[in-house]
């Protein structure tokens, strides 16, 4: 059961990677006003959940330590409006400066959120 977990945190990983690194290729483009959700974005805060809830299940079912459950919520709920942000905008040629910086804010949050909440 170790190895599944430390696969799916690494699966957990690649999403935020994906999802942070979408939005900073796209940081000369926000300068412009020309910055766009690409689909990286999407599929890696859709990893991000399908991972993360995985992971809440995988350690539920062990006998460790309890979870912060407000922690997790939280996290959850950064996660949704990422995702809601981005799916509803995903087909917009560019999307606002405001918004844009808005995802990648909460996507740097929830990174902070997880290394920093203890």
């Amino acid at each position: 059961m170790t190895v599944l977990t430390h696969a799916f945190v690494g699966l957990h990983i690649i999403g935020i990677a994906s999802l942070l690194g979408g939005f900073l290729t796209q940081m000369k483009a926000m300068g412009a006003g020309a910055a766009r959700f690409v689909p990286a974005m999407l599929h890696g805060a859709l990893t991000m959940l399908v991972t993360g809830v995985l992971l809440v299940g995988f350690h539920e079912m062990g006998d460790g330590a309890p979870l912060n459950n407000i922690k997790i919520g939280v996290k959850l709920a950064v996660l949704f409006v990422i995702l809601a942000l981005v799916y509803v905008k995903r087909d917009e040629e560019s999307v606002e400066k405001g918004l844009f910086g808005a995802v990648g804010g909460l996507t740097v949050a929830n990174i902070f959120i997880a290394v920093l909440w203890h």
